[in-house]
């Protein structure tokens, strides 16, 4: 359950990852409420008819905060994808955009993009969506508490030139970025949203939303939301698309035992949580389904990285930390903390998804794998011996080297792989300490870097490489690193390499792959953050009562069943239009 806490959003507003990870922020949580049906007679969720309704959970700690659209990261499940939708979404399969609220969009030129919207999608209240709700959407990116008022930075106009068009005319076209915008910002009602305040713009929970999508809320309490499918939705007849379940009811559950037993009692049809030893189940004769039915089972979402702190000793020196990188033993971690439920990463960290930016000549020339040996022979070449005899080596200088490596308190899994890395490290000589704090102050230690090592994995699959990079390499360094570089690793090359990237337009692969390659070499002989494994997509479905869940196998959907905020925009919404009820 504490893992769903990890999945946060690349570019997300700077400061407000603690809401992210703690489900509410200081966001007032709404009162309950009875639910109510489109007729206005009150539905006891617990009647609600259960071969209509599909039962989540793994997103939500608690009480659903808002639902606000604009707070991606702690809106309530469904806020963005289900009620709220965007111009696009992305196909992680095919790897392209795939039009939605937009009927299409393209460069007229080098700095302007045009969309063309398509015509008689309504707001759930009747008003008629178009193409100045789209430009009133993205001008409110000129607040700058809004998580994309960078996007101002290189955007200088938005205009609705007719009610199915609006040109975006720009500075700089950052091509990667751009993709990234166009399947990530909810679109919002002008006529409902016009005259709001920035703060409520970003803090106020948005009873009663109104959006274009395909469900709306139903009704939310304690421990969960219900949503109700919409049958005027557009995109029925424009898409030829329908999800199935009419309500969705998402569930707080308290732990990953709670979630596990509520599968196997099918309470529950999808569960988006880590559950440790779920593979044994699958195996069985359970009625569960993962994506795949071997290790490591599930879909790979994002990479977790050891982050060292660059701006202390020795941790600022690239011999140490290649020696600490050959030091760790991910197999030991994969097999014995994840019981292969993840995947090792690949010395550049990058996604199975992105394998073709991946040069291999690189790859072969520099990259690292668990070598006791070799990380000793490091050690001991760039000067760090054992001078006192006590089985750790100290700096050059001969003073000691006693490093903490943090991570979540109750993160288990995490907690389990700290103290394998520091075991690891211990046959080389490195001294670790594992160090458990509180969520919110690892957080704030995080951002003054306060830290000597972290696991961190704040960068999910999306359009491009480029979110990947842009995290490790983004300059410059400021007081508080709130989302990117937590390392505070200094790189001019690298971070021009980066910004260059982002100019190169995202259907030119070889260019792409041409400075991606140059950003990995840098990245192998640098170290500055230590690739570890890839975290799960983690999906495990019941086919109690829902069947055709995506699968690796056969003619199965290949989208990921998954209800986390910014993915149903990836594949999780398709995947409810592809579902069957089990009786039929």
């Amino acid at each position: 359950m504490r893992n769903r806490a990890r999945i946060l959003i690349p570019l997300v507003a700077a400061g407000l990852l603690a809401a992210g990870c703690t489900g509410g922020g200081s966001t007032p949580t709404p009162p309950a409420s009875q639910p109510q049906s489109s007729q206005g007679a009150v539905t006891n969720p617990d009647q609600l008819p259960r071969n209509e309704t599909l039962y989540t959970t793994g997103t939500q700690w608690g009480p659903p905060p808002n639902f606000n659209p604009i707070r991606e990261w702690d809106s309530a499940v469904g806020t963005k994808g289900l009620v709220y939708e965007t111009l696009f979404h992305y196909d992680t399969t095919a790897a392209k955009l795939s039009p939605w609220l937009a009927a299409s969009g393209a460069w007229t030129d080098d700095t302007t993009y045009e969309v063309k919207l398509r015509p008689g999608i309504k707001w759930s209240d009747g008003q008629p969506f178009t193409a100045k709700d789209v430009a009133f959407s993205f001008e409110l990116g000129k607040m700058e508490t809004i998580p994309y008022h960078h996007l101002w930075n290189w955007l200088k106009s938005v205009e609705a030139t007719d009610d199915q068009t609006v040109k975006f005319t720009f500075s700089t076209a950052n091509y990667q970025q751009w993709d990234f915008m166009l399947y990530s910002r909810s679109i919002v009602p002008e006529h409902i949203w016009k005259g709001r305040s920035e703060k409520e713009v970003l803090d106020g929970t948005n009873e009663n939303p109104v959006g274009t999508g395909s469900y709306k809320f139903l009704s939310k309490d304690q421990d969960r939301v219900v949503l109700q499918r919409r049958d005027d939705w557009w995109g029925k007849t424009t898409l030829g698309m329908e999800p199935k379940p009419r309500y969705i009811v998402d569930i707080a559950t308290p732990s990953n035992e709670v979630a596990m037993g509520m599968l196997l009692q099918k309470g529950l049809d999808l569960s988006n949580n880590f559950l440790p030893g779920v593979a044994n189940l699958v195996q069985g004769n359970f009625g569960l389904t993962t994506y795949y039915n071997e290790p490591p089972y599930m879909l790979s979402a994002n990479t977790a990285w050891l982050v060292p702190n660059t701006t202390k000793k020795p941790m600022d020196d690239p011999a140490f930390r290649k020696a600490l990188a050959a030091s760790v033993d991910v197999k030991k971690i994969v097999e014995g903390v994840y019981g292969n439920l993840v995947k090792a990463a690949s010395p550049t960290g990058l996604l199975p998804q992105w394998d073709k930016y991946v040069d291999q000549s690189v790859v072969s020339s520099s990259g690292f794998t668990f070598d006791a040996a070799k990380a000793k022979k490091l050690l001991a070449e760039a000067g760090y011996k054992d001078g006192d005899g006590d089985g750790y080596v100290e700096n050059k200088d001969g003073s000691k080297i006693s490093l903490s490596l943090i991570v979540p308190s109750g993160w288990t899994d995490w907690m389990e792989s700290a103290r394998s890395i520091s075991a690891s490290a211990k046959t080389v000589g490195i001294q670790i300490t594992p160090d458990f704090p509180d969520f919110n102050a690892l957080v704030e230690r995080r951002a003054k870097g306060d830290f000597d090592l972290l696991i961190n994995n704040e960068r999910q699959l999306s359009n491009s490489p480029y979110t990947y990079y842009e995290y490790m390499f983004q300059l410059p360094i400021q007081k508080q690193q709130n989302t990117v570089n937590f390392a505070r690793y200094e790189n001019k090359k690298a971070w021009d390499l980066v910004e260059q990237l982002d100019q190169v337009k995202t259907d030119d692969t070889a260019g792409m792959q041409k400075i991606i390659s140059e950003l990995q070499q840098i990245h192998l002989d640098d170290m500055p953050i230590i690739p570890l494994w890839y975290n799960g997509l983690w999906a495990q479905s019941s086919t109690s009562v829902w069947k055709n869940w995506p699968s690796a196998e056969g003619g199965a959907p290949k989208t990921g069943a998954v209800m986390w905020r910014n993915w149903l925009e990836l594949g999780g919404f398709e995947t409810l239009t592809q579902l069957q009820p089990s009786g039929s």
